[in-house]
């Protein structure tokens, strides 16, 4: 007797969740676990389900696919088939060899082809997690200024508005995000961050910190090359010589 391959939708549109579960009806090898319509629940059903196969869109409320798959970074990933009405994203998946990408409207003879590739890699044995981070990395950096930041704690799913942000501060291969009343550990550059985040907005004042500017009550002389930022909260945040004159030159003092 053969093992079912085990299966999870992910999918904000209730039509295309009810075509892919009548797509794989005619496929008694995959066993359907659940079916979710955001990525808050897909991330939290991929942990708690282990399915190996996934159906997921990428252009999802709240968060996206790619969001949600960056909240499971370091995870056992399941195979990936994209699906989505927006074939910008078709090329850079596949340039990672990730198992396939379903344009909608959904076609059943391209979901049998892409169904069919699934059963092969799995029957083999074979996934791509590490070129998967890659895709993951590369959707992130691709796209315009952040507008907010996706933090998983947990089982906890937190999303952070950068409008939010008072500063982020490096801590060894993890930055430590900080607002007003709260902090979260993400494991991410601080490089990433100071060029991710609108300069308009945010500044890199130290090689431990960025800055939200609009988070800055006064700044302090510390010694003779180095100054302290005091933020809103009263939080305190040391300011290097280059970060005081870049602070100059954006903030025209």
């Amino acid at each position: 007797m053969y093992q079912k391959i085990l299966a999870l939708i992910i999918e904000d549109e209730a039509p295309a969740r009810r075509l892919l579960q009548e797509f794989l009806k005619q496929f008694p090898e995959i066993e359907l676990l659940d079916e979710c319509a955001d990525g808050f629940e897909g991330a939290k059903k991929i942990m708690e389900l282990k399915p190996d196969l996934i159906f997921l869109d990428i252009q999802m409320p709240r968060i996206n696919g790619f969001e949600m798959l960056e909240l499971l970074k370091g995870e056992q990933l399941p195979l990936i088939i994209f699906t989505t009405a927006y074939d910008e994203f078709a090329i850079k998946s596949f340039e990672y060899n990730t198992c396939d990408y379903l344009l909608k409207p959904l076609n059943r003879e391209r979901f049998e082809k892409a169904i069919e590739k699934a059963i092969k890699l799995l029957s083999e044995g074979k996934n791509t997690p590490t070129q998967l981070d890659n895709l993951i990395d590369q959707n992130i950096s691709r796209s315009n200024f952040l507008d907010r930041i996706v933090i998983r704690s947990g089982s906890q799913i937190q999303v952070v508005h950068c409008e939010d942000l008072l500063c982020i501060e490096a801590s060894d291969d993890y930055v430590i995000i900080h607002t007003k009343e709260e902090q979260w550990v993400k494991k991410q550059t601080l490089k990433f961050y100071e060029q991710k985040l609108d300069p308009g907005e945010f500044a890199r004042v130290h090689r431990s910190f960025v800055i939200n500017l609009s988070a800055i009550t006064r700044i302090e002389p510390y010694s003779k090359d180095a100054w302290i930022a005091i933020l809103s909260n009263g939080h305190k945040v040391s300011v290097s010589k280059s970060g005081y004159a870049h602070l100059k030159k954006v903030l025209n003092f």
